[in-house]
């Protein structure tokens, strides 16, 4: 385990063979163990060559760690990395099924002729204004890059090309995980040779 230590925690340390800390939130001294029982029986104390950090050497009476395992040092940081992937891929996942889910509710709506007038409704209905709309956003989302414009413009006009080109998969009944499962299969081979088979079916 890590803690803080001033001079009277050290020396307290030394005198009673128990591991004394500094707690810097309190100000006050705290031994380790003395509400849990789970002393640290120190054998000897090391410090380093520039005399700026200590080591305590003992032997524990129970879990060094409050959450009762033997060491707080229990967290892999590439484990960390890839909890936080997967958390940041089941975000991007549920705002577009959420997204998608909306859409839905808005065709049912116009179908029903019940609730409230809205910019998806007008797309819904409209495969002229959807499509002009499309090849509007992806031209903005373009220029992005050819007026070198910042990263949160990018960001801003990539929204609306992902907001109108579900709109029209919503028009064409294609569910987004069907395009998602279109990419996971290409992920096995190369871009060109992806383009190449869909010009050898086509022909």
């Amino acid at each position: 385990m890590q803690g803080f230590v001033n001079r009277d925690a050290l020396a307290t340390t030394i005198s009673s063979r128990k591991a004394t800390f500094f707690s810097r939130s309190r100000a006050t001294l705290w031994t380790k163990g003395e509400t849990s029982n789970n002393f640290i029986n120190i054998h000897d104390v090391f410090v380093d060559c520039d005399r700026d950090s200590i080591i305590y050497l003992g032997k524990p009476d129970g879990p060094t760690c409050h959450t009762g395992s033997e060491t707080c040092y229990f967290t892999s940081i590439s484990d960390l990395l890839k909890e936080q992937e997967v958390e940041e891929i089941n975000l991007a996942l549920t705002t577009l099924y959420s997204l998608e889910s909306t859409i839905s509710k808005r065709e049912i709506e116009l179908a029903g002729q019940h609730g409230k007038p809205s910019w998806t409704k007008r797309l819904l209905s409209d495969e002229n204004l959807l499509c002009s709309k499309i090849r509007e956003e992806a031209d903005e989302l373009c220029r992005t890059l050819e007026e070198n414009e910042d990263s949160s413009r990018t960001a801003s006009e990539m929204a609306d090309v992902l907001y109108h080109a579900m709109v029209l998969l919503r028009r064409k009944d294609v569910k987004i995980e069907n395009v998602l499962e279109v990419l996971r299969r290409r992920f096995s081979q190369s871009g060109i040779e992806e383009k190449q088979s869909r010009v050898s079916t086509e022909n």
